[in-house]
This record gives structure tokens, C-alpha cells and sequence, in this order.
């Protein structure tokens, strides 16, 4: 079967506890949180000290943009996908945008942020809410392809999330277990419309941690009719399907850290995110080498090909890019 971890750690430099664990050939990748960075420079050298034992390792992080935005110090403060919307040339602002994000994030050695959020607003999901690029089904999906462009145009692949949507089950799966009632032809008509337009554009997707109990019992992240029958069956999907934070509570429902790991492969995602309690990585990694797991060589295809360059800021794409955000008042 095919499988592996992506795992974090606690601090901002590796401990000896951490290089074993990295160590072991089931966990394939790391995601640095907030309370992992302090500046560019040191971010750099973890990511260093990090490839220094697995230069194989996938190194990611969450840089939507809005509050949703890890790299801070010494970063550009991006703007939330839903302020892009309402600007007149939307679809350049995005692309600019997405360029200068994936530009950052490579420029420290790590080779994906997971963006960009294809959730539609429907204003009924705090969780959501401005992170999506839209309500609007069909402009969310231009407005998304346009971001992937820019992502793409510095190096990096693009991960759309939450699949099939998370816009209109209310509930947070950080902490609770949301469900969307809706039909399946109701999803298919609305939420589903950008994984559908850019399943061809996306090298990855992350399913959300939410019933859709007219379609499944289970959350999507577990559920091989949503992952298999309609993600890669109907969307023709070939890409990665990184599961969501198996620490959340919307994870939960299947059981402890081995049940969920379980679950994921078996389900059909091919990297699985344990994150923020490391008794839970280690369980998960229990049970993935009782699984004989091996790392799906599609995962190969995220790794950032851009030139991880401390010289950006000179390159006239950077002064371009900053200056029509700025003109839109999108940044500072």
C-alpha cells in the first residue's frame, strides 16, 4: 500500500528526539507552524538542518494569505483571497499574488504552501468565510486558476482545499464534526465546480474533514466513494491527495491516530497529516510500518523546482508584483 506521514515538530531547531523521528522512511514530509519561525534566515537554516538528514523530505506550510498566513516576520503580509475578488483586474492581482507567496515560501527552502482554498463563501462557515476567493462557483475557479498561475510561474504546485467544499457545513473540524445535508447533485452544481475546472491545474488536494451524509457516512478525508469513485473517477483527478490534520477533531470519528492513518491510506490519500501532538505521529507511525506503507511516487511532483534564492526582492517580477497589490491596497 501506498503511504506516508507528514509530521511537525515543537520548536525552532531540530532536537535529537526529532532527527530520529525524521529519520524513519514512512514519515515523507514536515509542516512548519508559527511557532516554528522567527525570521527568513532561521527558517532557511531549519529548513537546511532539515535536509541535512532527509533531503528527500517534503517541507510544507500553510500560506494562504489573510489569517491564515504562517511566515510573518521579514514576509509580506498577504492580503485574504476574498479582498482580491473585489478589485476590478482580480484575476492579475491573483496571479501577482500567488507569484509573490510561492516566491517567499521557496526562497526558505520549503517547497509548498497548501493553497490555494477552492472553498466557495456562502457566509455561513466562520472557518472559511474570507479565505475563499468567492461565492460565486464560477469566479472562484477563474480567481483560483489565476493564483495557481502566479504559484506555478515561481515553482511551486498548487494544492486546492477543502474538497468537496467546506463553505456550507457551519461548524469548525478543528473542533467539532461538520456535516453538509446537501444532495450530491447540489455539490456537483455548486462547491464541486472548481475542483472540476482545475482537477487538471491542481498537482494536489486535500479533503475537507466533513459529512456529506447523503453521499457518505464518513468525512470526505475517509471516504473512498468521495476520494476514488468521484475525486479521481468522475474529476479525472491524477494529482496528490494530502489528507487534512488527523490531529482535528473532525478526524476523530474513526478512532485513535492508528485508526485514522488506517482509514486515510485505505481511503485513498497518499500523504497523511498528523500534526501538533507527536504521541499521535508516533501511534500513526506504528501503524504505517505495520502497514508497510511506501511513499506513491506522485508525491515527487510537489517538490519546489523554483531556485530557493535569498535574492528575490531584485528580481523585476517582485517590484511588479508588490507595486500592483499595493496600487490595489491589498498590502501595505
Amino acid at each position: 500500500m501506498h503511504g506516508s506521514l507528514m509530521v511537525d515538530i515543537a520548536g525552532t531547531w531540530l532536537t535529537s528526539e526529532d532527527r530520529q523521528f525524521l529519520r524513519q522512511p514512512e514519515v515523507g514530509g514536515l509542516i512548519i507552524f508559527a511557532r516554528n519561525i522567527e525570521s527568513p534566515r532561521q527558517v532557511r537554516e531549519l529548513s537546511a538542518a532539515i535536509r541535512a538528514i532527509r533531503p528527500d523530505l517534503l517541507l510544507a506550510v500553510d500560506q494562504e494569505g489573510g489569517r491564515v498566513q504562517r511566515l510573518r516576520q521579514g514576509f509580506v503580509r498577504l492580503p485574504a483571497m476574498r479582498a482580491i475578488a473585489h478589485r476590478p483586474n482580480a484575476q492579475t492581482l491573483a496571479r501577482q499574488c500567488g507569484w509573490l507567496m510561492a516566491t517567499e515560501v521557496l526562497a526558505v527552502g520549503l517547497d509548498l504552501s497548501f493553497a490555494p482554498v477552492l472553498d466557495l463563501d456562502h457566509e455561513r462557515s466562520a472557518v472559511v468565510g474570507s479565505r475563499a476567493f468567492e461565492g460565486d462557483a464560477e469566479r472562484a475557479a477563474q480567481l483560483a486558476e489565476a493564483f495557481i498561475q502566479g504559484m506555478n510561474e515561481a515553482g511551486m504546485a498548487a494544492t486546492g482545499k477543502h474538497f468537496p467544499g467546506h463553505g456550507w457545513a457551519e461548524a469548525d473540524s478543528h473542533v467539532a464534526v461538520p456535516r453538509d445535508e446537501r444532495s450530491l447533485d447540489t455539490l456537483r452544481a455548486n462547491d464541486l465546480i472548481p475542483f472540476a475546472r482545475l482537477s487538471k491545474r491542481l498537482a494536489a488536494v486535500m479533503p475537507a474533514h466533513v459529512i456529506y451524509p447523503q453521499v457518505d457516512t464518513q468525512p470526505a478525508g475517509f471516504s473512498r466513494r468521495w476520494l476514488q469513485d468521484i475525486l479521481r473517477g468522475e474529476l479525472g483527478f491524477e494529482g496528490v491527495i494530502f489528507s487534512d490534520d488527523l490531529s482535528m477533531a473532525g478526524a476523530h470519528v474513526v478512532g485513535d491516530a492508528a485508526s485514522r492513518i488506517d482509514a486515510a491510506f485505505t481511503a485513498g490519500c497518499d500523504m497523511g497529516l498528523v500534526c501538533n501532538d507527536r504521541a499521535a505521529a508516533e501511534l500513526a507511525l506504528t501503524a504505517a510500518q505495520r502497514m508497510k506503507v511506501t511513499p506513491h511516487p506522485r508525491i515527487a511532483r510537489m517538490r519546489g523546482q523554483g531556485i530557493s534564492t535569498t535574492e528575490y526582492r531584485q528580481q523585476p517580477r517582485w517590484l511588479e508584483a508588490l507595486s500592483a497589490l499595493r496600487a490595489a491596497d491589498l498590502i501595505d
